[in-house]
């Protein structure tokens, strides 16, 4: 039980693999510290690259206390480790999802309270526009290659605005803005927490 409540579920989206992966490195080990230090959690699609270095970093920050969950593309254990060789090491709950990858991703995006977009490649592209339909809070991490680079382009030919999508270089100032889009959303949800 982890020893502070955890405030919001953040999805760390971004390259399993390709020339973001290089770049955006250390910008995913800091994103993944930063959710951390605020006291949220860590989403993941449970896979190398991007997502493993902000879920390293998260475990790292957090210690004992509950920090990453992976969200598996795989039935089980054995499949995840065998027939999808992802990493298994540094998350503390690994959710198998059976989903294969675009199932994972929506059934990632939905269990998040926002996503943050490092680099990335088709699968990030997957999840940004999980997430636009969703109306999730979205963050950009300018700077960190890949998809991100294509955000733009990709809201101007499907005619959608920038509403609930923040772009930043610095990802402990990304995190306070995606912060803000999940405290305003929720602000417009009803209390459930008192009686009717």
């Amino acid at each position: 039980m982890p020893s502070k409540k955890i405030k919001y579920q953040i999805c760390i989206s971004g390259a399993a693999r390709g020339d973001s992966v290089d770049l955006a490195k250390k910008l995913a080990e800091q994103a993944g510290r930063e959710v951390i230090r605020r006291g949220h959690l860590v989403l993941t699609g449970a896979t190398r690259g991007l997502p493993y270095y902000a879920a390293k970093a998260a475990k790292k920050a957090g210690g004992e206390d509950i920090s990453s969950i992976g969200f598996s593309p795989a039935a089980s254990r054995l499949a995840h480790v065998k027939k999808y060789q992802l990493p298994l090491d540094v998350y503390d709950a690994i959710l198998y999802t059976g989903f294969e990858y675009t199932g994972r991703n929506l059934f990632l995006v939905r269990s998040s309270d926002a996503v943050i977009m490092i680099g990335g490649r088709i699968g990030t592209l997957n999840e940004l526009t999980i997430a636009i339909e969703e109306r999730k809070p979205i963050g950009v991490l300018l700077g960190s290659g890949g998809m991100t680079e294509e955000v733009e382009r990709v809201l101007k030919a499907a005619k959608r605005a920038r509403t609930g999508i923040v772009f930043n270089h610095d990802p402990s100032e990304l995190l306070d803005e995606v912060i803000e889009l999940i405290i305003d959303k929720n602000r417009k949800l009803p209390d459930l927490t008192k009686e009717v």
